[in-house]
């Protein structure tokens, strides 16, 4: 029987250079933040918000056409982080 990730991290990548981690329950709450929010505005210079529900009281906001790419990670809580 396969596992089930606890959540994933998601990696913005950012223009310059930049970048920033957001963790996201489950795969199902991200596509809908990535086709709902950054997809449509993805040209836009505007701001938009980025959910953060680990941390209370902070919020991140980016501009859409900066970001140049993602890389989805699934965390499992029963994974073992090892250092080479």
């Amino acid at each position: 029987m396969p596992r089930k990730p606890s959540e994933y991290l998601v990696h913005v990548i950012l223009e310059g250079g930049h970048k920033e981690e957001v963790r996201f329950p489950t795969i199902q709450e991200f596509q809908k933040w990535y086709s709902g929010e950054l997809v449509p505005k993805s040209a836009s210079n505007d701001f938009i918000s980025v959910p953060i529900k680990n941390i209370q009281g902070e919020y991140m906001v980016i501009r859409p056409s900066r970001v140049l790419g993602l890389r989805v990670e699934p965390v499992f809580s029963s994974s073992v982080e090892r250092f080479t």
